[in-house]
């Protein structure tokens, strides 16, 4: 077997953007930090476009000029900057230098003059509107007084749309004119409703977007920008609709359903009764997503990963639905033969709500096994099959893997995601107690042998779950996790509180509430090993959560903890991905 490093070492390709001479640009983590590539052809020769030592975060291919703009922040703060380069990697211009303001990129307008993002270089609390030309210093379009993005560029480049979220589950749209001007509400703000995925329709007067409104699950549906009102274009029924591209140019339409976290992807052109359905996409079973419009609107590419298959990029011709694998991200010399898949398996909580989660058991190995519990973040998160190399080399190293999708997840329904809403959190860790009773009745699981491992909010589970049930568990790892959500929501970067506060609780009415849950006060509790990670960095959790923890939890259980100087909400540099994990791997064949 090799070991962890190699297992590490397999790269992604992924986040695809067609040129306008038909090659593509994406994100591959060759390098060890996600750079941008460019490709020509099928599983051609793979060119480095951009260049540094720290990751980038998205590359958009110009839809005029081989060029891209792209970010990059510094240390994992998040403060992104902006930069265009050539597709060659030549004449690499900075675009943006407020190094202490956010820059969300908003796209480019149709004939790659101009570009749109919101930034918060006004006031660290909201984001502002802004254009600006390819050569050109930005344009205020119009000042915001929250947290807002633009989505996109009508056909005619006059207009932006842009995006409110006053919470994950509770958005408002807008048009804006792109020379400046006041924002025009199209949505209702009485109604609390996600609008995501939003793309403009051909004509311009209409919105091609994901929404749950009057329902539960999400659906495509066409929001018409004059009156408000949106019409049902395609029903997700009891799967959500998770995403849809839509090229303005031809009509084309690329959409997706979540089943149980598998994408089911459709493509379709835009006819004045409906949508006209094309074959169906000839794509391996994973996750799919990443949507680009070739140059003549005949093809797109898509990001394809699946638990037993890394990232790589296909490109899928719309007439026939013929599918071809462009990229060729390596598997580090481990046989792609040897990944093991996930089962889709419910259990019963303690109120009887039935929770899906992932259950993947080693092949190789000899039952019973030791199991890591995998408790994925957001909380507005969901895991999906997608893949992994840490957790495979857990699997051909004997673990079992457990990956509860609790309440709170998306994925399940707007009802299911509200469930551990402010007063209803701690329900979240008793899934997890339902999930300990869960595994003890599988025969090829050791009770005595499970540990818990999850990062930022599941890093909070991680470690009110060790507090709740502390004689269940062998070993715990919290990764970028919440410790203390009085702290956590007065350090947090302040263009983010109020969102959080929607989900978990506001420092004004629930401070009382949010003392009692918080881990570190019940830290007393927890007597299984404790490994905390996190980044100096992190402008989410910010890292004196770890530090909290750690100083608590040492006083009655033994606790390593690892910082790294140069990273943020997670680790995006390979070299640091190897000692963490490689440390954790250590930590866990000790312990477990």
């Amino acid at each position: 077997m090799h070991d962890v490093e190699r297992y590490l070492r397999i790269r992604s390709a992924y986040a695809p953007s067609f040129l306008p001479d038909g090659s593509v640009t994406y994100l591959n983590d060759a390098t060890g930090a996600a750079q941008a590539w460019r490709i020509d052809g099928p599983e051609r020769w793979q060119r480095q476009v951009t260049f540094g030592d720290e990751p980038i975060s998205f590359a958009a291919a110009s839809p005029e000029r081989n060029e891209l703009i792209y970010g990059r922040d510094e240390g994992g703060n998040e403060r992104t900057q902006l930069h265009r380069v050539d597709a060659s990697g030549a004449n690499d211009v900075p675009l943006t230098d407020v190094p202490d303001a956010k820059h969300r990129w908003g796209g480019w307008s149709h004939d790659g003059e101009r570009f749109a993002f919101a930034s918060n270089r006004r006031d660290e609390r909201v984001f502002d509107i802004y254009v600006q030309g390819r050569d050109d210093d930005p344009t205020l379009v119009c000042e915001t007084d929250g947290w807002y993005s633009v989505v996109g560029w009508s056909p005619d480049d006059t207009t932006l749309a842009v995006r409110e979220a006053r919470s994950n589950f509770d958005h408002d749209v807008y048009v804006v004119d792109a020379d400046g001007g006041e924002l025009e509400r199209v949505t209702d703000a009485e109604r609390e409703t996600r609008y995501s995925s939003l793309n403009f329709a051909p004509g311009g007067d209409g919105l091609y977007l994901v929404t749950d409104e009057g329902t539960d699950t999400t659906y495509l549906g066409r929001l018409d920008i004059a009156t408000g009102d949106i019409e049902t274009v395609v029903d997700g029924g009891d799967r959500n609709v998770s995403g849809v591209s839509v090229d303005d140019e031809t009509g084309r339409v690329v959409y997706g359903r979540n089943v149980e976290g598998y994408t089911e992807l459709s493509a379709a052109r835009i006819e004045d009764d409906g949508l006209d359905e094309y074959p169906t996409p000839d794509l391996p079973d994973g996750v799919v997503g990443g949507t680009s419009f070739g140059p003549d609107g005949e093809r797109f590419a898509v990001t394809v990963t699946g638990r037993t298959r890394n990232a790589n990029v296909y490109i899928v011709e719309f007439e026939t639905g013929e599918a071809r694998r462009w990229t060729d991200a390596t598997t580090a010399g481990v046989p792609p033969k040897t990944f093991v898949g996930p089962d889709v398996v419910r259990y019963d909580s303690f109120d009887d709500l039935s929770v899906p989660a992932l259950f993947t058991a080693p092949e190789e190995a000899k039952p019973p096994h030791p199991v890591v519990v995998d408790i994925h973040g957001g909380p507005e998160s969901q895991r999906r099959p997608s893949f992994s190399g840490l957790r495979q080399y857990l699997l051909a190293s004997g673990y079992a893997l457990f990956e509860p999708n609790v309440r709170g997840s998306t994925g399940y329904g707007r009802e299911y995601t509200t469930l551990d809403d402010v007063r209803n959190r701690m329900d979240a860790v008793r899934d997890i107690g339902a999930a300990l009773d869960h595994l003890a009745e599988r025969e090829e699981v050791d009770e005595d042998r499970v540990a818990a491992y999850g990062g930022s909010y599941g890093g909070f589970v991680v470690l009110a779950a060790l507090a709740e049930y502390p004689e269940r568990w062998a070993a715990g790892v919290d990764v970028v996790g919440i410790a203390n959500f009085v702290t956590f929501l007065e350090n947090t970067g302040e263009w983010r509180r109020e969102l959080r506060e929607a989900e978990y609780g506001s420092l004004e009415k629930d401070r009382g509430f949010l003392e009692r849950i918080s881990p570190v006060k019940n830290a007393d509790e927890i007597c299984a090993p404790l490994f905390v990670m996190h980044g100096a960095n992190d402008p989410r959790v910010p890292v004196e959560e770890a530090e909290q923890i750690a100083e608590k939890v040492e006083r009655n259980a033994p606790v390593e903890k690892l910082i790294f100087e140069d990273e943020g909400h997670g680790f995006s540099k390979r070299d640091n991905r190897i000692e963490a994990y490689s440390t954790m791997v250590e930590f866990l064949d000790e312990h477990v």
